[in-house]
């Protein structure tokens, strides 16, 4: 009994549901026949909106004119097609080989070793600092340098900026106040030793050396130059550390470093003669 009336409400339930689907199919129909019926009329509309209103042809867009050149600054006058990209890489370029110019091309490798022999004359380890050293010896060349910058400045970018010149052209003019820098104070004996050893023929005169030659060969005297001043300057103070050591031995004072007596002395001595006047005049008439 109990399974004959489970049946006859399942039986009662897809009746019900039937019911439902056939009453919302009927409710559909007519509303799909209203919307096919309206659409010639909404179709004539809008033929008659389209011959009503004037037409619009579609003319072609002019050409977009063509993007200036946005180098800028960055871009180097004088030169042709020159890109964007390229010159950033130029100019970084540069500006990693600025120490090396530095070293290579100026007095800063002289002035630098006076400056650390004079320290170690004076039995000072730490004063002056690296930092105030270097600081030093980049003013003092930058005041050694700037005849030979501005005649560059003068000579080689004012007309390449200006675009008389091409960027080649403003190197090569470059080049000629740099050697004539270089060939002042580079010695005989170091520019035969690189000739020599890059089997070049003998240069007629200091023009004719390659800037491969003249490099290595100016930085050599450099050095020579700066270990020649040190010393000098080294002697001094060493004859203070001899009689001081001398004096201690004598009377007795075995336990007393002489490093002790001899370093003040020697800082009296220093700037009794105002000894940084004499130094660094004595280094930039050098470069006179």
């Amino acid at each position: 009994m109990t399974r004959s009336r489970a049946v006859q409400r399942l039986a009662m339930l897809l009746s019900l549901l039937l019911a439902i689907v056939a009453t919302a199919s009927a409710q559909t129909r007519p509303a799909v026949a209203g919307n096919m019926a309206s659409r010639p009329a909404t179709a004539a509309i809008g033929r008659s909106i389209s011959n009503s209103s004037p037409r619009i042809t579609n003319h072609p867009a002019p050409p977009a004119s063509q993007p200036a050149d946005i180098g800028g600054i960055l871009q180097f006058p004088g030169t042709t097609g020159g890109s964007v990209p390229w010159s950033v890489v130029v100019l970084l370029t540069a500006l990693t080989l600025i120490p090396s110019i530095l070293v290579c091309m100026t007095p800063f490798a002289r002035l630098l070793i006076v400056f650390h022999f004079l320290r170690q004359a004076l039995g000072l380890q730490t004063t002056p600092s690296n930092q105030t050293l270097i600081g030093l010896s980049l003013i003092l060349t930058f005041f050694l340098m700037q005849p030979v910058a501005n005649q560059i400045y003068q000579e080689s970018y004012v007309p390449m900026q200006a675009g008389q010149i091409t960027a080649m052209d403003a190197m090569g003019r470059a080049e000629d106040p740099i050697r004539h820098f270089m060939s002042h104070y580079v010695r005989d004996k170091d520019v035969a030793l690189f000739v020599e050893m890059a089997k070049e023929p003998r240069p007629a005169s200091m023009n004719d050396v390659s800037m491969r030659i003249l490099l290595p060969a100016y930085i050599l005297s450099e050095l020579k130059a700066g270990f020649q001043i040190g010393t000098v300057l080294f002697l001094p103070f060493l004859i203070v550390d001899m009689v001081v050591a001398s004096i201690t031995t004598s009377v007795g004072m075995l336990q007393l470093p002489p490093v002790v007596i001899s370093t003040p002395l020697k800082l009296l001595l220093f700037l009794m003669v105002d000894g940084w006047h004499l130094l660094i005049g004595s280094l930039m008439r050098s470069f006179n």
